[in-house]
């Protein structure tokens, strides 16, 4: 589908002339009508309050232009450091970019991470040099800084004209092609010149003053000979870099269309149709039927998309390259609903994904992630202005990585009864900045494709914590070398646990490293300060190049741990007595310098983690029973030779070694058990049977430690319901549900209603929504019991065990389910079981009594 549209973002280290760019842009094209200036607070991007009080582009903005035949959508975007994550977000749909640079400052820090961010989308870049009009500016200087911090194919465009042989020859080195065309017929054709911008070949350079309006007229004819439309397929896809919502809070997709045309009402999604398709310049927008392919709009009706998704024929999601690196708690009003708080500032990460909020349940804090102290402002007016709500901010606290050594094989097992699966990964150490990576390596015949194929989604659906700090995994491939399955009794759930359990083996048996963040750093002082400035450098652990003279200055560049320069500006004016300027950006992790006093401050215990378990379960006698980590590799029914070259046991374990593949004599000793138990859930008052014997059955009917609800009398009574497990093992409901899983859900509610009517308990019935993306979670009445479904990434089987964990020490808990392994956490959680069969015994017998009682009082 060939189109003449081109969309064009602007970018900037901060403070470089680029809202001033794109009004000239704007204006000398006829765009707009009026100039307006940053400075004067009515530039024509900068129409948010909070912008104009501070002089500095916060949201990315977008507006059009005509170049000749060709419709540009130009994408203004944040050039602050702190606001890195709204202007990468920007560059997933470019397909042209502008880097504007000051002649006065040259490349500066963030300038270089923008050119790699660049690099990295393979995004064809102009570049205008602004505030050309200063009297100390060198052009030639300038270029040559270009060529030598950037690239060598930054090439002067302005003079194409003027000195056409010189500009050629420049161009000509850039390209074998071109060189070889140069050097037969003395010329390069523009079609080569366009497919030499295309591909990153050459870099245009333009020279100007954005204020005064000159070069402007030049570059615009430069990018309008040099920029070519795509073509797009003709089905119908579009990649999603933004959600945000207007003045009326409704929501807004801003995609760009990547295939095809897109009209109102079409489906996007699951049962989601594009209610409105609005086209933005500034703050104000048209509303269209339709958008072809190369359009860059706002949509509404959609509530579950998110930045980076791709939609229709484009498949996979956009991870960011850059990331917090600060940690703050959010401390709210005493008159706050902490709880409530959390929900709203949940569904402002979907505006604002970076942030990243958490809820510390063990501290009882909401903790969020931020690039620095001016995002941080910025969040608090947003809050105030969003909720109405007054909060502060704590101390911050640095985000740390973990990663890996050295290469090493983990395992994980998960066999109880009925359920079986077993993982063996490969975590390989890789370079740093390179995320993690997932792979398989791994026959069909060891194990089937679709459970392949799971085991690398359950890997990609979780962040990972390392086993120092609890931090997130980082620069890492982790690879499936093996692999078993049962064909009666594994299920999808049981590769999940298995998984997770083979990433926390495999941690705690290599030699893993703590990764702390570093800033690039540029600093300008005084002669008679460079001295304090080296000192002070090498006092904070930074490396950098020995000091250059520039105007009388001595520069200083180099990289430093952020938890160490984070507040020296501040030292820096006090020196150098308000002359000095030190500028910071975003370069990666790397060793943490104080490795031994982080992990020691932060007091992480990975074997107390009870969401990340490092060891595996596994099966004898009928019984689930649990192995730690180190020597989980004894056990394993998968034999793995890359996983016996390494020392994964200590010997020094006090846990009694077997082979559980035999079955044979292998008990664990109840202290063992108990010991398991007490690390992981505290220490239990009532006495537990010992696993793998069978529990006599005492006169009533009932097992011992599977009383039926309600049959405690002065104590707050819980019974929670296990809702799916329920229905699939109940026949009609089973039956229902296969014709429609809504009306066997109302069913179960409503006999559930009738029985809690009888026993008086109070009855929670809980249901899975842990596929459902972006799921924050619901609770409600219904009649006179509880529903809740479970938020994202969050099963039934999580919600009752830690309900179970909390309250079944100060209330009498009963947990109805046939789950075997969750009957077996609960128990030593303190609470009840009843199985499914038991539920409904009772439910039938309930139904007798209360039509016998019916009966006798007619």
């Amino acid at each position: 589908m060939k189109t003449n549209k081109i969309v064009l973002g602007i970018l900037a280290h901060v403070d470089s002339g680029k809202t001033t760019l794109a009004e000239s842009m704007l204006y000398l094209s006829g765009s707009i009508r009026k100039f307006g200036r940053v400075d004067h607070k009515d530039a024509f991007f900068d129409y948010n309050a909070l912008e104009r009080a501070r002089g500095i582009t916060i949201f990315s903005k977008q507006a059009q232009f005509c170049l000749c035949d060709k419709e540009i959508c130009l994408l203004d975007t944040p050039g602050h450091v702190d606001f890195s994550a709204e202007m990468e977000r920007t560059l997933q749909v470019l397909d042209y970019a502008v880097l504007v640079i000051s002649a006065a400052d040259g490349v500066q820090g963030h300038t270089l991470t923008l050119w790699q961010l660049l690099k990295r989308y393979q995004i064809p870049t102009f570049l205008f040099i602004n505030k050309m009009d200063r009297n100390d500016v060198d052009k030639v200087r300038i270029l040559g800084e270009l060529q030598k911090k950037l690239d060598t194919c930054c090439v002067d465009f302005s003079v194409r004209k003027r000195e056409q042989t010189g500009f050629l020859e420049s161009l000509a080195v850039c390209s074998e092609e071109a060189l070889e065309g140069f050097l037969e017929c003395g010329r390069i054709p523009d079609a080569q010149i366009i497919k030499m911008v295309e591909n990153r070949q050459v870099f245009p350079c333009f020279f100007g003053s954005a204020l005064k309006q000159e070069g402007i007229r030049e570059f615009l004819d430069g990018m309008d000979d040099y920029m070519e439309p795509k073509d797009y397929p003709d089905v119908f896809s579009a990649r999603v870099f933004k959600i945000a919502r207007d003045e009326q809070n409704n929501r807004l997709t801003y995609l760009k269309i990547t295939g095809g045309i897109l009209r109102t009402k079409d489906f996007l999604g699951v049962q989601e149709k594009a209610d409105q398709i609005r086209i933005y310049a500034g703050n104000q927008y048209v509303t269209v039927s339709e958008a072809m392919a190369g359009t860059v709009c706002a949509v509404t009706g959609l509530s579950n998309t998110f930045s980076g998704e791709g939609l229709g024929a484009l498949a996979g999601n956009q991870i960011p390259l850059l990331e917090p690196v600060l940690n703050y708690v959010i401390e709210v009003p005493q008159d706050c609903n902490i709880h409530d708080f959390y929900l709203k500032m949940s569904s402002l990460c979907e505006e604002y994904p970076e942030l990243d909020v958490v809820w510390n349940e063990k501290l009882g804090q909401i903790q969020v992630k931020v690039m620095g102290a001016v995002q941080l402002e910025v969040l608090k007016h947003i809050i105030y202005e969003r909720f109405g709500i007054s909060v502060t901010f704590g101390m911050g606290n640095i985000v740390y990585k973990e990663t890996i050594a050295a290469p090493i094989v983990g395992i994980g097992h998960f066999e109880p009864l009925k359920h079986y699966a077993e993982v063996h990964l490969l975590l390989e150490p890789l370079e740093r900045g390179s995320g993690l990576e997932f792979a398989a390596d791994c026959s069909e015949a060891v194990l089937d494709k679709n459970w392949q194929r799971l085991i690398l989604t359950h890997l990609e659906e979780k962040k990972h914590v390392g086993v120092l700090t609890g931090s997130e995994i980082t620069d890492m491939r982790i690879t499936l070398i093996a692999g078993r399955a049962h064909q009666k009794h594994t299920e999808g759930g049981d590769f999940r646990q298995a998984t997770y359990r083979a990433v926390r083996q495999g941690l705690k048996s290599a030699q893993s490293v703590l990764l702390e963040p570093f800033y690039a750093f540029r600093l300008e002082v005084p002669l008679e300060c460079v001295g304090r400035a080296i000192s002070d450098i090498q006092k904070r652990n930074g490396s950098f190049e020995g000091p250059v003279m520039e105007q009388g200055r001595g520069v200083i560049t180099g990289r430093a741990p952020v938890a160490l320069l984070q507040d020296y500006q501040l030292e820096v004016v006090s020196y150098s007595k308000g002359l000095g300027l030190l500028s910071c950006s975003m370069c990666g992790y790397d060793l943490c310098h104080n490795e031994e006093e982080i992990i020691r401050t932060i007091g992480y215990d990975s074997e107390n983690d009870s969401d990340n378990p490092t060891g595996s379960i596994f099966c004898a006698h009928g019984a689930g029973y649990y192995v730690y980590w180190n020597q989980v590799l004894d056990y394993a029914h998968v034999d793995n030779e890359r996983a016996k070259k390494e020392p994964n046991i200590d010997p020094n374990s006090q846990i009694r070694k077997g082979n559980s593949s035999a079955f044979g004599d292998l008990v664990i000793a109840q202290e063992e058990i108990d010991a398991i138990f007490e690390q992981t859930f505290g220490s239990a008052k009532k006495k537990r049977n010992h696993w793998g014997k069978r529990i006599a059955a005492p006169v009533d009917g009932h097992y011992k430690g599977m009383e039926p609800a309600g049959s405690y009398k002065g104590e707050q009574e819980y019974l929670l319901v296990d809702g799916y497990n329920i229905i699939f093992a109940w026949e009609e409901l089973r039956s229902l549900s296969e014709i429609n899983i809504d009306s066997a859900r109302d069913k179960l509610m409503d006999i559930l209603c009738n029985y809690q009517g009888y026993k008086n308990v109070e009855l929670i019935l809980v249901f899975d929504a842990y596929k459902v993306h972006g799921g924050q979670g619901t609770a409600f009445d219904y009649h006179n019991i509880h529903v809740v479904y479970t938020k994202e990434a969050e099963t039934a089987d999580q919600y009752i065990e830690k309900f179970a964990h909390d309250a079944g020490r100060k209330y009498r808990v009963t947990v109805a389910t046939s789950d075997r392994l969750e009957q077996m956490i609960v128990w030593g959680a303190g609470a009840k079981r009843l199985s499914a069969q038991g539920l409904r015994e009772e439910i039938v017998q309930i139904n007798k009594e209360i039509k016998e009682y019916l009966e006798r009082i007619k």
